[in-house]
């Protein structure tokens, strides 16, 4: 019964990326629509090979709640490595002068809000990020891809442990995941984080289900300034 419950899980998750990457791609939507609101300013870090619009749900949710919401549309399909895609977040942070920002973050896009998060320029303008289904640990799978873009995610890679070593940076984390990933094996607990999981299936499909929204709302409420 667990076996099929996946098995459905994994084909459901897929469906949802097969929608969603048609629909980024015939409606591209313009990243200036939402960058209005008096909350603290969200940037998105989609994953690897997602453009900005595949975190859609999550943006329009918390736009409607009064944040302004930013895509950094130079990651394009986040294809670069973590340390250049992160300099690239720093970039637009320091252009805009942004400060007190929440990171909102879909898997490889967390390993580059910590890395953000890391960079003395850029540091002290984040609050906090929140991450969702992101391989803070890596994944073994990675090891055995082809693409070096993909390679990078192994638990052997040197950035990634850098990152996974410094938890200096990990109080203002929240880690959020379901209870079955197909693609990051061993989860994606990080230490000294706020550590979330919620009974979803799948690596994509959890971008937009409500008890995610509900979740990244209460650890936006938890980490706000007094």
């Amino acid at each position: 019964m667990q076996l099929l419950r996946r098995g459905r899980a994994w084909i459901l998750d897929y469906a949802y990326v097969g929608f969603w990457q048609a629909r980024g791609f015939l409606f591209r939507g313009d990243a200036a629509r939402q960058l209005s609101g008096d909350k603290a300013p969200v940037i998105l870090l989609p994953g690897i090979y997602e453009p900005w619009q595949f975190m859609h749900p999550v943006a329009s949710h918390l736009h409607k709640a009064g944040h302004p919401v930013h895509a950094v549309t130079a990651l394009g399909y986040n294809r670069g490595t973590v340390p250049a895609m992160a300099e690239l977040v720093a970039q637009y942070l320091r252009e805009r002068d942004l400060t007190d920002v929440v990171l909102v973050a879909h898997s490889k896009g967390g390993l580059i809000g910590k890395y953000v998060m890391t960079l003395p320029d850029s540091a002290p303008r984040v609050r906090q990020l929140i991450a969702v289904n992101s391989p803070f640990s890596g994944s073994v799978y990675a090891m055995f891809a082809l693409l070096p873009s993909l390679r990078a995610f192994s638990p052997r890679n040197r950035t990634l442990n850098a990152l996974h070593a410094n938890l200096a940076v990990n109080s203002r984390i929240t880690s959020i995941y379901g209870t079955f990933d197909p693609h990051i094996p061993g989860g994606s607990e990080l230490v000294s984080a706020t550590n979330v999981q919620l009974d979803v299936m799948g690596h994509f499909r959890i971008l937009g289900n409500e008890r995610l929204l509900e979740a990244i709302d209460t650890a936006i409420a938890e980490h706000a300034p007094d």
